[in-house]
């Protein structure tokens, strides 16, 4: 057994003494979506501090605990804030939640967050779903030995984020009225925002959103054989596209303006996909 994998039992193990809910999908809450978990039957929550070996998060707006419970019958997990690489934890330390939701049965991962957009046809308070991510400038949760217990060496990277769902969620979002943009999203390292000439780089890329967090859970999850989603709340445009300087602040107070919106999206997306679990 790899020393990974033995530290996700050991936190299994740590979530098991305090609840047997087993989820069937698992939500993450992106910087200032924290309200959603309000919409929550909850049954059991567990704060990260409490779990052995768990990383904790450090960054405002970001609660740091499981809730688990009942969204229209449908049961979830929700990560009511998230770790990232910047707050100076191993990559691997940053996807163990991600990993420890599949360990505990969930099928489903719905990822979300606060992102920059990079789009020029993009404005802040627009929903992106994701229809692809770009890797290549932070470290992949996969490199070292491979956890064999979760998945393959080399997992195929051509779907990352699942066909059906993506069809579902667009559907659903005409469905409730919610305008839907869709892009690339690229994970950079952080935590300094990033420069205009970054920015011009990144669309040439093809970016359409950045932001902090995502793609690194997003490939842990495929590679447990996880069927993955999600949706960016474009909370301003990323440096150089407008004079103003960025702020954190910026992204919470437009992302709680996005949070009626985002909602009623997810509420309906999640209740959707009863048809998509086993």
């Amino acid at each position: 057994m790899s020393a990974v994998y033995e530290k996700l039992e050991n936190c299994l193990k740590c979530v098991r003494e305090k609840t047997s809910f087993s989820p069937k999908v698992a939500i993450v809450l992106g910087s200032g979506l924290g309200d959603f978990a309000d919409n929550i039957d909850i049954v059991c929550e567990v704060s990260y501090s409490d779990i052995q070996g768990f990383p904790v998060s450090t960054v405002p707006g970001h609660a740091g605990k499981y809730i688990f419970g009942y969204l229209d019958e449908v049961p979830v997990v929700c990560m009511k804030g998230r770790v990232h690489f910047y707050e100076g934890y191993d990559v691997k330390d940053v996807v163990l939640p991600i990993r420890l939701m599949k360990m505990m049965g969930a099928q489903i991962l719905v990822l979300t967050n606060a992102a920059g957009g990079v789009n020029a046809n993009f404005k802040a308070g627009d929903l992106m779903l994701i229809k692809d991510h770009i890797s290549l400038f932070v470290p992949n949760p996969l490199a070292g030995e491979n956890v064999d217990e979760l998945g393959v060496r080399f997992p195929d990277m051509s779907t990352i984020y699942n066909k059906e769902l993506q069809n579902m969620i667009k559907k659903t979002g005409y469905e409730q009225g919610v305008c839907l943009q869709e892009g690339v999203y690229t994970q950079v390292s952080g935590p300094s925002f990033e420069s205009p000439a970054e920015i011009r780089m990144l669309r040439t890329l093809g970016t359409d959103a950045v932001g902090m967090s995502t793609v690194i859970e997003a490939i842990a999850a495929n590679h447990a054989g996880m069927k993955v989603c999600g949706v960016s709340c474009i909370c301003n445009l990323a440096a150089g596209m407008t004079i103003n300087p960025l702020s954190h602040e910026e992204v919470q107070e437009a992302a709680n303006k996005a949070s009626v919106d985002f909602r009623k999206l997810l509420m309906a997306s999640v209740k959707n996909m009863k048809d998509f679990l086993e």
